[in-house]
């Protein structure tokens, strides 16, 4: 038996030295990466970025049991005059039918199956009869009304999940959605787990005069398990030099990370610190922090992995273990560091309909807006879309009798996760390849700028930046009246005492086509044409006033209005909300012809015609200048590796004043 000693602390080290002298001398990295199976990866972390192989869905597909309509046909429809339809056939889930909807006829159809050609919307069985192939439509539908897009939820090509991402129920069900089996994810740290003291004896043992059972070997154990990482369980060590350092050592050998509670105190007894110079250098680091609980903290690192020696006490423990343990395995299994909250405060961003008569949980987004709270943005991607929770950071509660929630109104969030990490860069507009290109970039040169992406349009975004809700929007809006591109909306926004436009890139719109062209379209021209179908863009988005300014042009030149003229457009009213649903409506035949971006054009095989070449710039927020997340940001827009990028990419290029500032306030 080593003859016990007594040593007093060494001087007590604030939270902040105590980890700034442990980083410097072993900063936390990842451990390494495995192929996971997908049944296994709940919880794990990614360790590569996940792009989209297929659309989900793959086809536009009704989210009701009803008709598939023209939704024009309807709009006259009422309880007492209903609009009469002929019934000419069915279509079922997973059968994809040949039959066509013209004006004046339905198809029925089932939840979940493929909505035919010509129909744009699907009318509810509850608001019809119908008697032999006689259909009565007693509410009108608009278009796109219980539909969810092909393409819509998922594009693919889509960046889908990002590398760093913690799977869980929600990111799992993404990738069955995408059919993936496995997946490349960070390995778990292996953490070494020991109890020491010979008044400790492990739970479902007899409990003897003057022992206690080990609460700190479960509690710490299942902390690791918490923090990401996988615990290894080494006993309990008795107060005895020898035993001591025989469970550290054996500790070291197996795991990346070594803890022992108790034993860390100055008193008799307490062998840990003299163990731990022993076995290597740089030997103990820390021994005594300046809190409460938690004093006796013992902090080292032999031969490049950590060791913490936590207090006894199981309170004391746990509270360091979360001061110093558990960031250190957050990080090298490549999580992000974490802020704790259960429920917070927001205000809702937005005027908020819920479903009436009913207790509605809405999905929602979190941002920080000016007033250093909190706003909130429903995630209107639809109960089909599986995306509607991931891309959610909680949900709201909202009673049965409420008809409307406020712009403004402040409500309580429930987190999904335990914690939430408000974005150092919030990015609210239009999306667009090249955004996603960017972003890569900052993140390999600024891996701890943590950013979050919202894909409202360009309207959307700038009403965000006027709001303070976003650091940066992307947009591409064009001026009918004066031929420019996103200058002019500044001042239309409210946002030109408060916002800084800067040059972004090039993206090439024209028309997508089928392969082949083989309706020999040229032009926007061609949309007059009798034997041509359109599939168009959601009114307010970039793409969709871009048609109608061409569209303009042409009905001015025929002394029409543009309504006049898209009346005779066959297909105008039929809306997708993204250039992947213009394409995959064109690759499966259920149109002729849409305006896009070559980008997509190409992803999907299709043809191109080049029309135009539009600008895609980016409104930053004049009092966020100055912010890191935003410097960086800028940085890499401006910089020769983007540029390059984008040159890379069929129909984007940078311009020579690419990063410029274009207009500040």
């Amino acid at each position: 038996m080593t003859k016990l000693g007594q040593k007093v602390f060494r001087t007590l080290l604030t939270v902040e030295a105590a980890k700034s002298l442990l980083y410097a001398h072993c900063p936390p990295a990842q451990v390494g990466t495995e192929i996971v199976p997908l049944e296994c990866a709940h919880n794990r972390v990614l360790a590569q970025d996940v792009e989209a192989k297929i659309d989900v869905p793959p086809f536009d597909k009704a989210t009701m049991d009803g008709y598939a309509v023209y939704a024009e046909d309807t709009f006259m429809a009422e309880e007492d005059e209903p609009a009469i339809l002929k019934i000419i056939g069915k279509a079922f889930v997973g059968e994809n039918t040949k039959l066509s909807v013209e004006r004046g006829k339905a198809i029925e159809i089932s939840t979940g199956a493929p909505v035919p050609r010509g129909a744009n919307a699907v009318v509810m069985v509850e608001y019809t009869d119908s008697e032999g192939d006689v259909l009565n439509i007693y509410r009108p539908v608009g278009p796109g009304e219980n539909v969810i897009a092909a393409g819509s939820d998922i594009r693919a090509g889509e960046l889908i999940l990002r590398k760093g991402t913690l799977l869980t129920p929600r990111e799992t069900g993404i990738l069955a959605a995408l059919g993936i089996p496995i997946i490349d994810c960070y390995m778990k740290p292996r953490v070494a787990i020991l109890s020491s003291g010979n008044e400790l004896i492990a739970p479902g043992k007899k409990l003897d005069d003057a022992k206690i059972f080990d609460i700190n070997a479960r509690s710490v154990s299942d902390s690791v398990t918490e923090s990401g990482g996988k615990p290894l369980f080494l006993g309990i060590a008795r107060d005895t030099l020898d035993d001591i350092t025989l469970k550290i050592r054996e500790g070291f050998k197996i795991a990346d990370i070594v803890i022992a509670s108790g034993g860390t105190s100055a008193g008799i007894g307490d062998l840990v610190y003299q163990v731990l110079d022993k076995l290597g250098k740089p030997g103990i680091l820390v021994h005594g922090v300046s809190v409460r609980p938690g004093k006796p903290t013992i902090i080292g690192v032999v031969k490049g992995k950590p060791f913490f020696g936590l207090p006894g006490n199981p309170t004391s423990a746990l509270m360091i273990f979360d001061i110093f343990v558990r960031p250190t395995i957050r990080a090298m299994a490549g999580l992000m560091a974490e802020e704790r909250r259960r429920i917070i405060d927001a205000k809702t961003a937005q005027k908020i309909y819920p479903s009436e008569g009913r207790r509605e949980y809405l999905p929602v987004n979190i941002v920080r807006c000016d007033e250093e709270g909190y706003m909130i943005y429903p995630v209107l991607t639809g109960s089909g879309a599986i995306t509607t929770l991931a891309e959610a950071d909680g949900f709201i509660e909202i009673p049965e009798n409420r008809r409307f929630l406020k712009e403004g109104e402040t409500v309580k969030v429930n987190l999904f996760s335990e914690t939430l990490k408000p974005a150092d860069l919030m990015i609210i507009g239009s999306h667009c390849v090249g955004v996603d290109l960017l972003l890569n970039l900052l993140s390999k040169n600024s891996p701890n700028i943590l950013y979050k992406t919202m894909n409202t349009g360009s309207s959307s975004g700038l009403s965000a930046i006027r709001r303070g809700e976003a650091d940066v929007s992307g947009i591409h809006l064009l001026d009918e009246g004066k031929g420019e591109y996103n200058l002019p909306f500044l001042k239309r926004f409210e946002v030109d005492d408060k916002a800084v436009l800067i040059r972004g890139y090039n993206r090439q719109q024209g028309l997508i086509v089928a392969r082949n062209n083989p309706r020999k379209i040229t032009s926007f021209m061609d949309l007059l044409r009798h034997d041509i179908t359109l599939i168009n863009r959601n009114a307010g988005s970039g793409t969709r006033i871009l048609l109608d300014f061409h569209l303009n042009r042409i009905a001015s030149q025929q002394g029409l209005s543009l309504e006049q003229l898209t009346s005779s457009v066959n297909g105008y009213s039929i809306e997708t909300k993204s250039h992947a649903a213009v394409a995959v409506a064109i690759l499966r035949g259920k149109a002729d012809v849409g305006l896009g971006i070559e980008t997509v054009a190409e992803q999907y095989h299709l043809d191109f015609i080049p029309l135009l070449q539009e600008n895609y710039d980016f409104v930053v927020r004049k009092d966020r200048m100055s912010k890191n997340s935003v410097k960086a940001f800028l940085d890499t827009l401006r910089s020769e590796d983007f540029k390059e990028a984008l040159k890379n990419v069929r129909g984007l290029s940078p311009t020579d004043n690419t990063g410029n500032i274009l207009y500040q306030p």
